[in-house]
């Protein structure tokens, strides 16, 4: 496991974590990164049946917020941020880590995907994050940085990410537009790209388990990155040091989407 720096460069910045499911996630690499270098951490659970796995994760950060969030129902997402506001009052970082789609699309064919199908999977996947930036940019007093999770998949054909191809194309278009709607107010926005990961998310991919073996074979590093690899990439990006970029999609993979 990637070993992450003490320090204190999010020291006294709020930082809101969406889609933590359990400590394999993706989110919760990122926001142990987050706590390590300073930040005050808000997470979310999906529902009463992953709070469990949530909640001692939460006590781990010493988080000091944590609320449901199932970006599906009504009314959810708004309040989370309305909790926030009545809290904190101000966000400085905002994170999005939730992706979905029905497993008969996301294990078929493109082709053969339903129309229902691929409307949920872009409503939770690419939309929400749009969401989720509407809310969080008035908090967002003293500029910010919005991120959310995508893969090399979006930019080039993975074979068996099917559905999944075309929505995560949208949402790292979204974070393009973002960038630009909202640069005028000190806010950048960033498309986070891991290589193959084992996630609870992932697994349920075809042929994940190949995916993986080969990530390891074609990578120039020669092997695969971890939750913490993702959750420093994505620290960076919220520091002054990355003060001029926004817009992007920062590939985490170990040199793996350069090769042919």
């Amino acid at each position: 496991m990637t070993q992450i720096p003490d320090g204190n460069a999010l020291r006294g910045k709020r930082v809101l974590v969406l889609g933590v499911a359990n400590e394999h996630s993706i989110a919760f690499g990122c926001a142990r990164v987050f706590r390590r270098l300073g930040a005050e951490i808000a997470l979310t659970y999906l529902n009463e049946k992953a709070k469990p796995h949530v909640e001692p994760l939460a006590r781990e950060l010493d988080a000091a917020i944590l609320l449901p969030c199932d970006v599906q129902r009504e009314g959810e997402l708004d309040a989370v941020f309305r909790h926030l506001t009545e809290t904190w009052g101000r966000l400085n970082i905002a994170l999005h880590s939730i992706a979905f789609a029905p497993k008969s699309d996301l294990q078929g064919n493109l082709v053969d995907s339903s129309a229902a199908g691929f409307g949920l999977a872009m409503d939770v996947s690419c939309h929400s994050f749009i969401r989720m930036a509407r809310l969080a940019a008035p908090l967002m007093t003293e500029g910010g940085t919005l991120l959310t999770m995508s893969y090399h998949g979006a930019e080039k054909v993975v074979p068996n990410y099917n559905l999944m191809g075309p929505v995560k194309a949208a949402l790292e278009c979204a974070v393009r537009y973002l960038a630009y709607e909202l640069g005028p107010s000190g806010i950048r926005v960033h498309a986070v790209s891991p290589g193959p990961l084992k996630t609870r998310a992932a697994s349920g991919l075809k042929d994940f388990d190949t995916l993986l073996s080969e990530a390891v074979e074609r990578s120039p590093i020669g092997e695969l990155v971890d939750i913490d690899d993702v959750g420093l990439t994505a620290a960076f990006l919220t520091t002054p040091y990355a003060a001029r970029l926004t817009g992007m999609t920062v590939h985490v993979d170990g040199g793996l989407s350069i090769m042919a």
